[in-house]
């Protein structure tokens, strides 16, 4: 155990660039990242790969009907409301067994920066006989890791043994996950190395794979890519998520061809590649506009049978907009409908713009509608710049029409104006 504390601590403490935050307003993060909520309003995270999640749902036993849980998100106006009712509701065992549930209050009381909100129903929760299980508590944790509150997760796993609730490897990788979904990077190093002996717990592959996600969030490539061979000295073989964690990183973070080394050693290493792995290729291929390659590397996703999803075509989308080929970034949108895909907002904050740009208002303007639909914000300016292109084009009904829809929107908040001269 000594000789592994002293390697860790010469990883932990080697010198480490600042950690900074870089945008990818386009580009989907790693696995396993979880940006603030309270920061950040749009995500293009897929969850299927996520080491911070160790929750699993508790049975349902409540006899409250599924009606009247399934309508809770949509009957409050206030902050406030929704605590007394997340309260309220939290007596029935059916509800405390509906993880989903507390992860969009939570969310939702984060973006609105409610965090004392958020401690009141996270609190609330230590009454019930659940919170005894370790599953619940780890469910506690790392809601308050997603909503940044580290302390508050800090303070609930050491509280674990008071509730009568077991500390296993399970909880403390959780507690690691609030760390990097808080931004506490400083506060990851004491405890790998100091809590597995004193808890009596042995670190596994999640627990490694979110060391490797915050040396990548911290910008410390090297410092990730040597979490393999502390790997392989105490027995443990990385996974795809180790794997894609770290494509991601060298593909967009580093260069292409230290994530080509990269996806050598997965070979290497019997790790197949899947569709995260195939995504984190594209999006260093479009970074540097081999949009040829591009291509080519989803028609040998398709031949090696993974099945590309929405990510996928958003890169290969995105690619032509970034080369100005309107017709091309037209088709790859289409791919997305066309294989029953669902939509995310940052593929529709690239392609709108340029449709605009390119003078294809009508394509442009539809997209808006359906934004409208989602709520997704959009730029007053760039709505503004569209309703005037529908109108030099005598398309004054789908101009009126966008700018009713936005006045709808009071999430908006703007006001279009059409020409003057153009109004009847």
């Amino acid at each position: 155990m000594s000789s592994r504390a002293g390697r860790l601590r010469r990883i932990f403490t080697a010198p480490l660039p600042a950690a900074t935050k870089t945008p990818t307003k386009t580009t989907p993060p790693p696995p396993g990242t979880t940006k603030t909520p309270a920061k950040t309003t749009a995500s293009l995270t897929a969850t299927s790969e996520t080491p911070a999640k160790t929750t699993a749902p508790l049975p349902a036993t409540s006899k409250a009907p599924a009606k009247t849980i399934k309508r809770w998100s949509f009957n409050y106006s206030t902050p406030t409301e929704m605590v007394e009712q997340f309260k309220k509701f939290s007596d029935s065992n059916r509800f405390r067994s509906r993880a989903k549930l507390y992860e969009k209050a939570v969310l939702a009381l984060a973006i609105a920066e409610k965090f004392s909100s958020i401690e009141e129903i996270l609190e609330h929760q230590k009454q019930y006989k659940e919170i005894s299980t370790e599953t619940f508590a780890v469910r506690l944790i790392t809601l308050y890791g997603k909503a940044g509150m580290f302390e508050h997760a800090h303070k609930l796993f050491d509280e674990m043994p008071k509730l009568n609730c077991e500390r296993t490897v399970m909880s403390f990788n959780a507690l690691l996950s609030a760390c990097v979904n808080s931004k506490k990077f400083d506060k990851i190093s004491g405890f790998f190395q100091e809590l597995p002996a004193s808890l009596g717990i042995v670190p596994n592959v999640v627990s490694h794979n979110i060391i490797v996600h915050a040396f990548c969030e911290m910008g410390s490539l090297d410092s990730a890519l040597s979490v393999l061979d502390e790997m392989e000295k105490v027995g443990l073989e990385p996974d795809s998520i180790t794997f894609n964690t770290l494509l991601f990183a060298f593909y967009q973070k580093g260069s292409y061809a230290d994530g080509e080394k990269i996806w050598d050693l997965m070979k290497k290493k019997n790790v197949a590649p899947n569709v995260r792995s195939y995504n984190a290729k594209l999006g260093g291929l479009v970074s540097e506009s081999r949009m040829s390659e591009a291509v080519e590397l989803f028609d040998e996703m398709k031949t090696s049978g993974i099945k590309p999803d929405v990510f996928t075509l958003h890169f290969l989308m995105k690619g032509f907009c970034n080369a100005g080929n309107l017709e091309e970034s037209k088709r790859w949108f289409g791919e997305i409908a066309k294989n029953e895909l669902p939509p995310i907002r940052a593929t529709y904050m690239i392609i709108i713009p340029f449709l605009v740009e390119n003078g294809d208002f009508e394509m442009a303007a539809d997209l808006c509608k359906v934004a409208f639909r989602r709520r997704w914000l959009i730029e007053p300016a760039l709505l503004q710049q569209l309703v005037e292109g529908l109108v030099k084009e005598s398309k004054i009904e789908e101009a009126t029409e966008l700018e009713e829809l936005a006045k709808l929107k009071r999430k908006f908040q703007i006001t279009l104006e059409l020409p003057s001269s153009d109004k009847k």
